[in-house]
Formats: C-alpha cells, sequence, structure tokens
C-alpha cells in the first residue's frame, strides 16, 4: 500500500488545503501483509473525519491501511476543519468543496474509478453526519455509505445545543435546519416520496452508551419508512476510537465491492 500526505490548492475553499491518501499496491513477499490491487482504476471509499480530527486521524487512531489492503480498496480522508461538512454561514464552503471539487481534484491526481458502483462514502461523529448526507443528497454517485455513531438528527443536535452554540451559529447562522437539505430526517422523507433516485446500501452503528445514541435511533426509525436497505447494529460503546476501529472493519467486510 501507498500512504500518501497530500497537500494542493483548493479553488473552493481559496486557501491551500490537505487529504491523506491510501493507494492499493500489490506484493507477494511483504511480510504479515496481503495486499491487492485490481488493474485499472480503483475502488474508493470517501473516509471523514469528526469534530476534533483532520484528515490524518483514521490512520492515526485505527489501522486503516492495513485493513483495507486485502481488498485492494483506496482511501480519500479530506480534511474540513469543524464544518460540520457543509457551506458555512461564516466560515468557509465545505460541502461544495467535499462533494464537487475534491472528487475531481483526486481523481485527477490518482487512478480512482468514477463508476457509482466503485464508490462508498463513511465516516465518524461528525463524519457520519457527513457521509449520510453526501450519500443521502448524491445517491447516484454511492454504492453504499456508512455512519459510526454518527450526529444524525442535526436538528435536534442544533436545539440542544450547549457547548456546541458558537460552532453552530457559525456553521448555520440563525437558521433553521429542521427541514432543509442539512437535515437528514428530511432528506429521508424526500426519498420516501421517490425524488432521490437510487439508494445506496446504508451501514449505521451507534454504542448505546454514545450520547448521540438517541439520534441514531431517530435515524433509524426514519429510515424504516423509506426503501433504503439500512444495516443497523448497536451494542455497549461510547464515543470512542475501541468502537469505531471495531466498526470500520466490520464496516469493509460488509461493503458490496462485488458489484
Amino acid at each position: 500500500m501507498a500512504l500518501l500526505t497530500c497537500r494542493f490548492y483548493s479553488e473552493t475553499l481559496g486557501m491551500s488545503t490537505s487529504m491523506t491518501v491510501i493507494l492499493p499496491q500489490a506484493t507477494r513477499s511483504q511480510i504479515g501483509m496481503d495486499n491487492t490491487a485490481a488493474a485499472g482504476k480503483h475502488k474508493t471509499l470517501f473516509l471523514l473525519h469528526g469534530l476534533s480530527d483532520d484528515d490524518s486521524i483514521w490512520v492515526r487512531r485505527t489501522s486503516i491501511e492495513r485493513y483495507v489492503a486485502e481488498h485492494g480498496l483506496a482511501v480519500v480522508m479530506p480534511n474540513v476543519h469543524r464544518s460540520f461538512y457543509t457551506d458555512m454561514e461564516y466560515g468557509e464552503a465545505y460541502w461544495t468543496f467535499l462533494t464537487e471539487e475534491l472528487p475531481a481534484v483526486a481523481r485527477s491526481f490518482f487512478p480512482l474509478s468514477e463508476a457509482r458502483e466503485d464508490n462508498f462514502v463513511a465516516g465518524l461523529s461528525m463524519g457520519g453526519y457527513g457521509a449520510f448526507k453526501w450519500a443521502l443528497r448524491h445517491p447516484d454517485r454511492f454504492a453504499a455509505a456508512g455512519s459510526f455513531s454518527g450526529a444524525l438528527d442535526i436538528a435536534a443536535h442544533v436545539r440542544e445545543v450547549g457547548d456546541f452554540d458558537r460552532i453552530f451559529k457559525l456553521i448555520f447562522g440563525d437558521k433553521e435546519v429542521q427541514g432543509t437539505d442539512d437535515d437528514l430526517l428530511a432528506l429521508l422523507g424526500r426519498s420516501a416520496s421517490g425524488q432521490n433516485g437510487p439508494n445506496p446500501l446504508l451501514y449505521q452503528c451507534c454504542g448505546t452508551e454514545d450520547f448521540l445514541y438517541n439520534g441514531n435511533k431517530a435515524f433509524r426509525d426514519a429510515c424504516e419508512k423509506t426503501d433504503y436497505q439500512l444495516t443497523y447494529k448497536d451494542g455497549p460503546g461510547g464515543h470512542s476510537w475501541a468502537y469505531w476501529d471495531e466498526h470500520i472493519q466490520q464496516f469493509l467486510k460488509w461493503l458490496p465491492l462485488g458489484m
């Protein structure tokens, strides 16, 4: 596997930024590894970070490079700071950067497939929200999406602000979030009305001791009223890397890589 820190200029953000990228490499003599890489352009997982992290965090806190080696899967991990993967009211256009500029730039640098069946997105906490928002708003781009302890009921989260008040003011200003394209429950409701086209498979997990557990149950219940195929898992666990390290491995085994 190749592990790269890629620093590049973003036209959308108007500044330099970074992404961490893992690329498949087929090897036969590397001790303790079973690496595979298909010919041609690579299947790709866009893997999103949480609120307090950056593009390096999945590599630093898990063995994601080792986990994807046997799957021949490229991984693109962008940096969006504390934006909640949103075009901020008082800040930068991180949603536009993520969904429009980043894939195009990454594919211009690296041999990554553009085919829907070869693309997946997942993330933890804030990144779980970002991953599902990307998949629900652009279902034609991904075969599957995953959320690990995601902040999935954002409207309720904003109402209960607490220590997040300043962050959400910068992101949403004084706008009402409920019912907008930033509200995942509203997006699910629209898909139930047949507005969203083909649906990616969804994988959702959250620990029962997690402070985001109730929001995850709300998303699960709303999803059950739609045509989305949701794999849902809960059980003992908190908002921790021990939990996410376990479930990213389960998610990779669940991915429809043979599609």
